[in-house]
C-alpha cells in the first residue's frame, strides 16, 4: 500500500493542510499516484462551511469509494468533525487535528486492520497544532498557515464549532517555515488562517508586527499576500505598512457578509455599516489602486427586499472591485438555523444572480482602469490550449502572455490588455 491521492475541498487552510499531509506521507515512504493509475490510498480533505460544501464532501467520499473499491479511503477536515457526517463509508476519519500524523495513522490502520475514527472536542483545544511544510508540489506561490480556530461566533457559521478556539501559531515557527520556502525558490507567500489577521491577540503580538518581521527577514521575497482580513483589523498602523511596503500584495479580501445594518446585527457581525465604510474609505485613500474583494451572503433569514437593496447600494458605495456571492445556507446548531422566516430558495437565487451581475460590472470597471498599464506578474502555469503563460499581478489581475520561454515561477513585467493577451516586456527574475 504505497500510492496516494489527496483531494482538497474548501479554503486555503485546507490547501495548506493537504500539503502538510503530502509531505508527511512522502517522509513515511508513500508515493504520489500518477494520473490514470490505480491508487492505494485516497484522502479527501473536506469542507462544511455551507450545506453545498458538506454535500460535495459526501459526494467525493462516495465517488472515490466507487472508483477505487480496493483503496484505503480516508476522510479528514471540517465536515468530518461535524456530527452530521456519518462515519460508515470511509476506512479512516480524522477531524481537524492530527493531519500531520497521517502517515503513522495509516500504518496503524494497516497493522490492526480495523476502522479508525479520530475526533476530538474542538472547543476544548488549548493550543495550536504545529504542522509544517517545505515546498508545494504544483504551484509557485506557497500558503503558510499562521493561526487556527475562531471565537467570533457569527450566527450563521459552524466553523468555530468544528475548528475550535482561536490559537496563533508561534511566530518563530511561522518565520522558520517562510524562510525555508523562500530558500526553496518561492517568490510569493500567502498568509492564511481561519481568522488570519487576528493573529497575535492571544500571545501579546500583532498581525502587523508579524508582517514586518517577515519582510525584514526575507529581503528576497518578492510578494507577501494576505488571504483575508476583517475591516476592524485594518488599523492605521496596518495601512501605513501597506502603503510603504510595496512587497505586500495590492489586494485585500475583506468579508462584508451584508450591507444592511439590521441583517448585520442578526448575523452577529461586530461592526456597523459606518465603521466598516470608514475603514474602507481610509485604505482606499491611502492606496487608490488597491483591489478590494468581499464576501456577501444573500438570503439571510428574514432578509427583506428592502434590506437586500440596502446591501446592494452599500456595496456600490464602498467601491468593491471583486464580489464573492453566496446564498445563505442553514448550518445545524447555529443561531441562524432557528431564525424565522427563512428566505425562499427561488428568491435567494434571484438575488444571488442580481448581485453577481453587479459584481461583474464592478470587476470590469476595475480591470479597465489598468488597460495598457505596466504590471508585474509571477507566472504560475502554462496553458497548452492557448500556448500561453498565466499568472496574477500584485492586485490579483489575471494575466496571460505568449512566450516560448519557460516562465514558470518567474516575475515578469507585462503590458496588460483587458480581454486580451498581455504583452511580455521583461523577465525580472531568473
Amino acid at each position: 500500500m504505497k500510492t496516494f491521492k489527496i483531494v482538497t475541498l474548501g479554503c486555503k487552510v485546507n490547501t495548506y493542510e493537504s500539503e502538510v499531509m503530502a509531505e508527511s506521507l512522502l517522509k513515511e515512504g508513500f508515493i504520489p499516484a500518477k494520473n490514470n493509475e490505480d491508487v492505494d490510498i485516497v484522502i479527501i480533505n473536506t469542507c462544511t462551511v455551507t450545506h453545498v460544501a458538506s454535500q460535495k464532501s459526501r459526494q467525493k467520499m462516495h465517488h472515490y469509494k466507487r472508483m477505487y473499491p480496493h483503496a484505503l479511503i480516508i476522510a479528514t477536515g471540517c465536515y468530518v468533525q461535524d456530527e452530521s457526517c456519518k462515519k460508515d463509508l470511509c476506512d479512516i476519519y480524522i477531524g481537524t487535528q492530527g493531519k500531520s500524523n497521517i502517515g503513522k495513522i495509516i500504518k496503524t490502520y494497516v497493522k490492526n486492520e480495523s476502522p479508525l475514527v479520530l475526533l476530538d472536542e474542538p472547543r476544548k483545544r488549548d493550543c495550536y497544532e504545529e504542522m509544517t511544510i517545505s515546498s508545494y508540489q504544483e504551484n509557485t506561490r506557497a500558503f503558510v498557515k499562521i493561526q487556527d480556530g475562531c471565537d467570533n461566533f457569527c450566527s450563521y457559521c459552524i466553523i468555530p464549532f468544528v475548528r475550535g478556539k482561536f490559537h496563533s501559531r508561534p511566530k518563530k515557527d511561522v518565520l522558520n517555515e517562510i524562510h525555508e520556502l523562500v530558500q526553496n525558490g518561492f517568490q510569493e507567500i500567502v498568509l492564511t488562517g481561519i481568522d488570519t489577521a487576528g493573529y497575535g491577540k492571544d500571545i501579546h503580538d500583532s498581525f502587523t508586527s508579524l508582517i514586518q518581521e517577515i519582510l525584514n527577514q526575507e529581503p528576497n521575497l518578492k510578494r507577501l499576500r494576505i488571504s483575508s482580513i476583517e475591516a476592524s483589523q485594518i488599523g492605521d498602523e496596518f495601512i501605513e505598512l501597506l502603503k510603504n511596503e510595496v512587497r505586500i500584495a495590492r489586494h485585500l479580501h475583506i468579508p462584508l457578509q451584508s450591507g444592511s445594518q439590521s441583517v448585520l446585527k442578526r448575523m452577529n457581525r461586530k461592526y456597523t455599516k459606518e465603521e466598516f465604510k470608514a475603514r474602507i474609505d481610509k485604505v482606499k485613500a491611502a492606496l487608490p489602486n488597491l483591489a478590494l474583494a468581499c464576501d456577501v451572503i444573500v438570503g439571510f433569514p428574514g432578509e427583506t427586499e428592502e434590506e437586500f437593496k440596502e446591501s446592494v447600494e452599500f456595496i456600490k458605495a464602498c467601491g468593491f472591485d471583486f464580489l464573492h456571492v453566496f446564498p445563505y445556507s442553514i448550518r445545524p446548531h447555529t443561531v441562524a438555523a432557528s431564525l424565522k422566516p427563512q428566505v425562499d430558495n427561488e428568491v435567494k437565487k434571484q438575488r444571488v444572480h442580481e448581485l453577481i451581475e453587479v459584481g461583474k460590472e464592478l470587476e470590469k470597471a476595475y480591470l479597465l482602469k489598468f488597460d495598457n498599464q505596466i504590471l508585474e506578474v509571477i507566472m504560475e502555469s502554462y496553458d497548452l490550449k492557448t500556448s500561453s503563460w498565466k499568472g496574477y499581478s500584485s492586485n490579483y489581475i489575471p494575466i496571460e502572455v505568449s512566450s516560448k520561454d519557460n516562465l514558470h515561477g518567474k516575475m515578469c513585467k507585462v503590458r496588460y490588455h483587458y480581454n486580451n493577451k498581455s504583452e511580455l516586456l521583461e523577465v525580472l527574475t531568473n
